[in-house]
């Protein structure tokens, strides 16, 4: 039962630091890269009608608060929890894709970008949060047993 809740945990945790890091970035993207005069970034309608000015650095932010927000999510999964390490990673990666394809869906963006964003900022980075996790608690492991 208690590695039942450690895992609930690893995938409640993911889901909200991946979200918090992806809704940060998001939020910064007005201070490095501003957008279109007169864009409020937090009405869908107004991003819908400017995103024909945007130019590629536009996208920049987004594709790092996906990725990042995703491989930060994953990560901590694969640390919270000691087994099936993969699946929880890709767990969490699959839940960021959704929401990657509801935002294609939602918000009209340049073919170019989708293809980028949901090819590269969910499943790879799941997997590459996987490989850096594990790694470490490979090493943590061997560690503490040479300790003992």
């Amino acid at each position: 039962m208690a590695e039942f809740f450690r895992n609930f945990i690893a995938l409640l945790c993911g889901v909200a630091l991946g979200a918090l890091v992806n809704g940060g970035i998001i939020a910064l993207q007005s201070y490095i890269w501003p957008l279109p005069q007169g864009v409020d970034p937090n009405d869908l309608a107004s991003l819908t009608v400017a995103m024909t000015d945007f130019s590629w650095y536009n996208f920049i932010m987004p594709f790092l608060a996906h990725a990042l927000g995703t491989f930060a999510g994953a990560y901590v999964a694969v640390r919270i929890t000691r087994h099936r390490q993969l699946f929880k990673a890709m767990a969490i990666a699959g839940i960021f894709l959704l929401g990657g394809i509801q935002m294609v869906r939602l918000l009209p963006a340049p073919l170019w970008f989708e293809v980028l964003d949901l090819t590269g900022a969910y499943l790879p980075m799941g997997w590459l949060a996987y490989r850096l996790g594990r790694k470490e608690n490979a090493f943590k492991e061997a560690k503490s047993n040479v300790a003992e």
